[in-house]
């Protein structure tokens, strides 16, 4: 699930035979949620907590029931088949953002092994168990923006967070109502509005909004991997940068992220070149 930061997500438990559990801030306070799959794609829902209500109303959203997968027209071999593949694939939309906003930004210009370790202690640390069961799982709701605003340095560094993603944290959490408004603006306008804080670029912007917002056209630019795989999955070309990738995925207009999504799932990547990049943890010095 794209919501899942990592295999270890304190605010996710999941298992291949067993329910699906997620701990979130609503708008309304923390809230647990359960879904289990049955029969014919029918989901059953149960939630806990202050949020238990907003998270049942919104579940359909979650599950992608405002998406619209048909206006999607693939024009591409590979892209068409991995439609095909994954037809039942719909764009998530939580309704928050800063609950998406946070762990973007701890992904900059790291490994994502590196942002899901952050993510994981600074949650278990400053975040609350969440409501009913939830707290027996060991799930964590996020904490509130006042106390990622008021968290100090030493923590960000313990947790292996550099001064300038947490600051963008920082600036993020102080201006939280702002940011949650853009889960209900036109994209444009919404990728405006978070980029407006120093810190927040185009890449952290467009990967919030996918889960904010279910964004069909929110493609992400400014990543390592995703134009040469991309450039590679069309075209052939293992090389291609982000204006390629744009031109490449321009017959896909207003549903790039989409066409992006789907490329990815076909699993096709250019050979390895160079090795992966290394682990820095700050922590220790």
């Amino acid at each position: 699930m794209v919501l899942r930061r990592g295999p270890y997500d304190p605010a996710f438990r999941a298992a291949a035979d067993g329910p699906l559990w997620r701990a979130t801030r609503t708008p309304h306070g923390p809230a647990t949620l359960r879904l289990t799959a049955g029969p014919a794609g029918v989901v059953a829902a149960t939630a806990w907590g202050p949020g238990a209500d907003w998270a049942l109303d919104t579940l359909p959203a979650l599950l992608g029931a405002d998406d619209d997968p048909a206006a999607f027209v693939p024009r591409h071999p590979l892209v068409a088949e991995s439609l095909r593949r994954h037809r039942g694939v719909r764009l998530a939309r939580t309704g928050l953002v800063l609950e998406s906003l946070i762990p973007s930004i701890l992904e900059q210009r790291v490994t994502t092994e590196d942002a899901y370790r952050a993510w994981r202690l600074l949650l278990r640390r400053f975040g609350e168990p969440a409501p009913g069961p939830g707290a027996e799982l060991g799930l964590f709701v996020p904490p509130e923006p006042r106390t990622w605003a008021l968290l100090p340095s030493w923590e960000w560094h313990l947790a292996g967070v550099d001064g300038k993603r947490s600051a963008a944290v920082v600036r993020a959490a102080r201006l939280a109502r702002r940011m949650e408004e853009a889960a209900a603006m036109p994209l444009p306008e919404a990728l405006a509005r978070l980029q407006a804080v120093p810190g927040i670029g185009p890449w952290t912007a467009a990967e919030t909004l996918q889960r904010s917002n279910g964004a069909p056209d929110a493609v992400t630019v400014g990543d390592l991997h995703l134009p040469g795989t991309v450039g590679y999955a069309l075209a052939g070309e293992r090389d291609a940068d982000d204006e390629r990738m744009l031109e490449l995925l321009a017959p896909y207009a207003g549903q790039r992220y989409r066409a992006a999504r789907l490329i990815l799932l076909a699993g096709v990547r250019p050979p390895r070149r160079a090795p992966r990049q290394r682990h820095a943890r700050i922590a220790r010095l």
